[in-house]
């Protein structure tokens, strides 16, 4: 009996493909084969909520293909994801090809290993109708939300802008955290520090009390010079054993936050390597909320542990799950054979798997045991003043102390050394010991305003009010990147000023909407839709009507491109008026409160705006090279010359001048550009000449990811030592001749 198998992707579908014999053909779907189409108008029916589904670009092929298997086979297996968005996948599949009367069913595996795609196959079943319209309801209430709101922006803050339904929460997260940090005022304080010596071993010790206040200056230096003039002893020493016990296995939150901290990834760039560990079949798959493990996996790692570290090692632990809407069925992310200490064929995969591993292994470990020891010293004469009242105590200072820990058994750390951290090392000492005082010194410090979100440090924040889904962590930040409301500072978020513009407005306009507590409600009764008990319909109406009023009636707001008034101190450069900050292109600046009738502006910061230079005349065009400064910093520009060949079409409107523009290198001070450089800049696009077996022009010029050469549609990159201004037609047709790289696996030719 033939049977059609349809996953995804090239990979899972090349992975599962050695597990079955001939029996299966394996085809992968490549995705979603449909969706809504870019225009609102025809996308959504709003009598009832009804989606008119379109095939997505180039999946037409794809639909074909799959139909020509079905003819051939049997049976039809959907295999996609074990989730909403798999589901709907499934779904969208078995509406749009026709299978002939061939019986389609829904099979779901939550690794891709032998066992688990047999046991699978075994329980095929019908397509989940709540979890699939559980998609579609997140689906249509995002594109209303997004179309709606990103209406309003359109109109009333600038052209282009948009929003959405959990973006638009994330971003306010972002910018409270930013008003907080403007808002913060430090406090200076003073770290007071004494190297002492007990025998021939140093110890560092810290003032267990930071002066603050009118008078810390005062008391830190009295608290040095009386620390100075008097001997040193032990008051105390604690010794304490405590327990270190592992965390939980990954979920997908917690996954995307170790790595972040420890590899440096991106919620993103994660997602993708451990798509492509799920895929080649090596951990279970990623997306889940769940830290469950499976009473099968349990008893492999507890193997694992037992071979590798001994039977003392091993720790039988079930975790509680902390999300209310986490599928118990599903497991947490763990590596689908323990026995593998190390997998993956490329570095970054071979990293994030390590991760996965350790996590899982650990978490079925015994406790660490470690020795955490505390070191209490002061003066000698602080022994008597404690016994005497306060007010005599002038020489009296406040306790110092030193802190460390000693790993006594290391347990889950053998399998995750990684996760133990620094361990300080304090020298033995008994109370009463006299210590020689080397140095003692005070550090004037400031306290710090609340710090800027990591990625993994919105993660967490979003997973801890209940803002979106696992799966919509990553898109989530790469979307407020790709909108240029968030830039990233040393691994932190900072919010730009259009995203701190937008924030505002929606806060001020339609602040219940993208409050934490509507955005979490509102996931939950999304959630309510995939487990049956509650209407696709009655859902989005219940939203979406109050909804619609409320942008409606944003209609008659004037427009916001004012942002309030700006520092007294500046005034506007023409007419001396006062200034306001508005929000341009570029981010705010500050224009003349009397414009239109005066155009006066000047930075952000207070400063006169760059102005258009003309650096000279190109020598062979004849035409002015003018250095300008645009949204993406300076370049330079040259109106072009008529093509006499292609005469103007006949129009009632001036035609427009032919323009070429490009950017000066960030390297490059706008103020030196010379003439003979901006001729230089404006060389590209530089046709290289004609492709010898097609005819077509091949043409070399830098564009958004850098140097890059074209012909006929393939591009490729142009890097070191070859030069996007001088390289040859030769050497663009051998970088052409060299196959280019892909991701994934390409589909196999069928006969």
């Amino acid at each position: 009996m033939s049977k059609l198998l349809i996953v995804e992707s090239p990979a899972k579908a090349k992975t599962i493909g050695k597990y079955l014999g001939s029996d299966y053909t394996v085809v992968a779907s490549i995705g979603h084969v449909r969706d809504l189409p870019k225009s609102n108008k025809k996308a959504i029916d709003m009598e009832h909520f009804t989606p008119h589904y379109e095939v997505s670009a180039g999946k037409e092929k794809v639909l074909h293909e799959i139909e020509k298997l079905a003819k051939k086979s049997d049976e039809v297996l959907l295999a996609t994801d074990p989730d909403r968005e798999g589901e709907a996948i499934a779904w969208h599949i078995a509406q749009a090809v026709d299978f002939h009367g061939k019986p389609v069913r829904r099979v779901v595996f939550h690794e891709i290993t032998k066992d688990a795609i047999v046991e699978a196959l075994g329980h095929p079943r019908e397509i989940d109708e709540s979890l699939r319209r559980a998609q579609e309801a997140r689906r249509v209430l995002d594109r209303l939300v997004g179309y709606d709101l990103s209406g309003v922006i359109w109109k009333k803050v600038r052209y282009g802008l948009s929003a959405g339904r959990v973006q638009s929460p994330a971003l306010r997260i972002i910018v409270e955290r930013e008003r907080e940090i403007r808002a913060f005022t430090p406090e200076r304080y003073f770290v007071i520090t004494a190297e002492t010596k007990t025998g021939s071993a140093d110890l560092s010790l810290v003032c267990s009390e930071e002066p603050k206040g009118p008078g810390a200056a005062a008391e830190a230096e009295r608290i040095v010079k009386t620390g100075k003039e008097n001997p040193w002893h032990v008051v105390s020493v604690e010794e304490t054993e405590a327990k270190r016990s592992p965390r939980a296995p990954f979920t997908t939150s917690t996954l995307q936050q170790a790595a972040s901290t420890r590899l440096g990834f991106s919620p993103a760039r994660t997602m993708r390597i451990a798509q492509k560990l799920y895929e080649a079949g090596l951990i279970t798959y990623m997306r889940t909320d769940s830290t469950n493990l499976s009473k099968q996996a349990v008893g492999q790692i507890a193997g694992m542990i037992e071979r590798t570290f001994g039977k003392e090692a091993v720790h039988i632990r079930t975790f509680a799950t902390k999300s209310k809407n986490a599928q118990e069925a599903h497991e947490a992310v763990r590596p689908t054979d323990a026995s593998r200490h190390a997998a993956g064929s490329t570095d970054e995969e071979k990293k994030l798997y390590g991760l996965v591993w350790a996590r899982a292994v650990a978490s079925q470990m015994a406790d660490a045991r470690v020795m955490r020891t505390k070191i209490v010293a002061n003066i000698a004469a602080a022994a008597v003043a404690a016994a005497a009242p306060k007010s005599t105590g002038t020489q009296s200072i406040p306790d110092f102390q030193a802190n460390g820990s000693r790993t006594i058994y290391r347990g889950w750390l053998e399998a995750d050394p990684a996760a133990q951290g620094e361990d300080v090392e304090l020298p033995k000492v008994s109370q009463g010991d006299p210590l020689t005082i080397v140095d003692i010194s005070s550090q004037e410090k400031f306290t710090e305003p609340p710090s800027r979100y990591s990625e993994a440090g919105l993660v967490k924040e979003l997973e801890k009010r209940g803002i979106g889904r696992p799966s919509t962590y990553a898109s989530i930040i790469k979307t407020l990147e790709d909108r240029e409301y968030v830039t990233k500072e040393n691994r932190n978020l900072r919010p730009t000023d259009t995203g701190e513009v937008v924030s505002g407005f929606l806060e001020d306009n339609f602040g219940s909407y993208i409050s934490d507590t509507f955005t979490a409600e509102m996931e939950d009764k999304l959630d309510l839709i995939a487990d049956g008990k509650a209407q696709y319909e009655k859902t989005l109406s219940d939203f979406y009507k109050p909804f619609a009023k409320e942008v409606k009636a944003k209609d008659k707001l004037d427009k916001a491109t004012t942002l309030g008034e700006a520092d007294p101190r500046f005034t506007c450069p023409i007419c001396g008026a006062s200034m306001i900050i508005k929000l341009g292109r570029s981010g705010k600046f500050l224009s003349c409160s009397r414009y239109p009738d005066c155009t006066g502006a000047l930075t952000i910061e207070g400063k006169e705006l760059p102005k258009d230079k003309v650096i000279g005349i190109h020598p062979d065009t004849g035409s002015e090279i003018t250095l300008k400064t645009g949204k993406y910093g300076p370049y330079v520009e040259m109106v072009m010359p008529a093509d006499e060949e292609k005469p103007e079409k006949k129009s009632k409107k001036a035609p427009k001048p032919k323009l070429r523009r490009a950017s000066v290198p960030k390297d490059v001070k706008p103020e030196d550009v010379t003439l003979d450089q901006a001729v230089h800049y404006l060389s590209l696009p530089r046709q290289l000449g004609v492709h010898p077996e097609t005819g077509k022009i091949i043409s070399a010029s830098i564009g958004r990811f850098g140097p890059y050469i074209v012909h006929d549609g393939d591009f490729r990159s142009v890097k070191a030592p070859d030069d996007v201004y001088t390289i040859a037609l030769e050497r663009a047709l051998e970088i052409l001749r060299e196959p280019k790289k892909r991701r994934g696996f390409a589909r196999k030719k069928t006969a």
